[in-house]
């Protein structure tokens, strides 16, 4: 099954099985996928899906443009196995089929608030993200939005950030490059995060940051 992950500075912040006939991406929360940040225009472009396969990216006029394997897009395109759409600091790989299946249920690709129960002490919904701090993505935040997230680079250093009933959790999934936790290496017994906690993948420093709504 086609599919898109998306990254930002190497750390992986969306993975999306294609399986619509039309596909949207842009910064308006309306979007089948939102990337919420500036360089992003808020109808930005679109992956129409043809017959099993076949997927073809449209741009939808944005200010910023898009790119496929460095060379921005001037009409509809068909997209091939492992092109690579870039978008400001956007890296969006494209792979025609997974060696995994989709899940029998998939989860909406829309950005969503987290239907969770309030954290002790609180009266309400927290909404989790992580804001990255370093690199030319910095001032970006990625909101933490299914019930299991991974972040970081396949092969490189990646966790998997859990929420449960009393808070959400990191463990470290893979890779030879150590993650850390406020400057702590994180390993496979799941640790609890608090607002405000560093997290460290491979030299991209990240804030976990709760907001009560």
């Amino acid at each position: 099954m086609p599919q898109l992950i998306a990254s930002v500075e190497g750390v992986e912040i969306k993975h999306v099985y294609l399986q619509k006939d039309r596909t949207t991406l842009g910064r308006k929360p309306y979007n089948d996928i939102v990337l919420d940040n500036l360089v992003v225009s808020g109808e930005h472009c679109a992956f129409d899906l043809q017959g099993i396969a076949d997927v073809y990216i449209e741009d939808l006029g944005s200010t910023n443009g898009t790119y496929i394997n460095g060379q921005m897009i001037k009409s509809r395109q068909l997209l091939r196995n492992n092109d690579v759409i870039t978008i400001g600091n956007f890296r969006v790989q494209y792979l025609s089929s997974s060696e995994h299946e989709a899940p029998e249920k998939p989860e909406k690709t829309m950005a969503m608030s987290l239907d969770a129960l309030g954290l002790p002490g609180t009266t309400g919904v927290m909404h989790a993200s992580l804001r990255v701090l370093s690199g030319t993505s910095a001032g970006l935040e990625v909101p933490v939005v299914k019930a299991v997230t991974t972040f970081g680079q396949p092969g490189v250093a990646v966790v998997s950030i859990s929420h449960r009933r009393d808070g959400y959790y990191v463990v470290r999934m893979d890779g030879p490059v150590q993650p850390t936790l406020n400057g702590q290496p994180i390993g496979p017994r799941a640790l609890l995060l608090a607002s405000r906690d560093i997290l460290n993948l491979a030299g991209t420093e990240m804030e976990f940051v709760l907001k009560e709504v």
